[in-house]
């Protein structure tokens, strides 16, 4: 009998898992997204606009990444605006 209960209580669990993966997936497809460059290295900036870059997760010069475009994330780009390509914005 335990070992039946086991097997239900992990399949509920992958079951709800895979339901939740599955919402999210829909979540972030209706999200906005914006799409940022890293155009100037950061060899010489100041620690907290390196620490910005970092935190955009940026690493080398024209890589890009796409972020959820929320106020923290459109603060972060304003701060290094002149290191940083706005590439694209998806509304």
């Amino acid at each position: 009998m335990a070992i039946s209960r086991r097997l239900v209580v992990r399949r509920s669990q992958k079951f709800s898992e895979s339901v939740l993966k599955e919402e999210e997936k829909m979540v972030a497809a209706t999200k906005k997204m914006i799409t940022i460059r890293l155009k100037k290295s950061t060899i010489g900036c100041k620690p907290d606009q390196r620490a910005t870059i970092n935190g955009l997760g940026l690493k080398q010069l024209n890589r890009s990444k796409t972020l959820e475009n929320t106020p923290a994330v459109r603060g972060m780009i304003k701060k290094v605006l002149h290191l940083v390509e706005v590439v694209s914005e998806a509304r």
